[in-house]
């Protein structure tokens, strides 16, 4: 399995991260992708990465969250690593309007600038989204005439709306909400092909039950896809092998780079 969107390096896992890398491998999971937050982490990250490489592959990009007043300053700095190396995709990018409106008009911007920088570098776009998922979506429909494409993670909308994110040639990422009873995802998935599915933990956050409340790892993966197996009436292992499919097609090989 490939976990396509997770947060390894952050500070919840300074303490035992080999044990946490270890632990996944052992429940199949072979590729952790990182997304980036902010200028803050690219360096606990791409160090990360290097600690494991061929197996751990950064992001690059400015998550919603993390544009404020200095966000030119930040893209800034993406637009260096970026031509420094090879990054895995761009993101996580988005729109978020839950915790804070003040910047929307600025979140547009960043967001465009890293659609940009998707479609120059050839490589995917992964968008982080909340309390905007239709607003999101209506940005990314604006490229459908180009070879963007991507990841909408943490998907969590109507079938209308996976149909037009889809249609917009971006997969669901499909994290721990699939395992919540009242989320309404496995309803929604139910209609949704596989083919259209990555799988994602977004580790440490968003744990999948049984372990809901508590961090989240990458070796959680395997909850995930078996409830996506229940929902899809299918076996695990259809599950791991079309994901896993999905996510190299989508990711394709890329080469950590020093």
């Amino acid at each position: 399995m490939i976990d396509s969107h997770c947060h390894l390096y952050s500070s919840e896992f300074e303490q035992d991260i080999d044990s946490i890398v270890t632990r996944a491998l052992q429940e199949s999971v072979s590729k952790f992708y990182f997304p980036a937050i902010d200028s803050g982490t690219h360096e606990k990250m791409i160090s990360l990465e290097s600690e494991y490489p061929d197996k751990c592959f950064s992001m690059m990009g400015l998550h919603p969250c993390s544009v404020k007043e200095n966000y030119r300053a930040e893209l800034g700095i993406i637009a260096e690593w970026l031509a420094k190396r090879s990054f895995a995709a761009i993101g996580e990018t988005g729109l978020d309007f839950y915790w804070d409106k003040t910047f929307v008009k600025e979140q547009y911007i960043a967001l465009e600038q890293q659609v940009d920088w998707a479609l120059q570098y050839d490589i995917p776009l992964v968008l982080h989204t909340r309390n905007a998922l239709q607003e999101t979506i209506d940005v990314i429909k604006n490229f459908s005439s180009t070879s963007l494409r991507g990841i909408f993670h943490c998907f969590g909308g109507t079938f209308m709306q996976a149909e037009q994110i889809i249609d917009a040639g971006f997969y669901l990422g499909i994290g721990g909400v699939i395992t919540y009873k009242n989320s309404g995802l496995a309803e929604v998935l139910s209609e949704v092909d596989l083919q259209y599915l990555v799988l994602e933990t977004d580790a440490p956050y968003l744990t999948p039950v049984p372990f809901r409340g508590k961090r989240n790892e990458s070796s959680y993966l395997k909850y995930i896809a078996a409830k996506i197996a229940d929902v899809k009436n299918t076996t695990l292992e259809n599950v791991d092998t079309i994901t896993t499919a999905n996510a190299e097609e989508l990711f394709g090989l890329p080469k950590n780079v020093s």
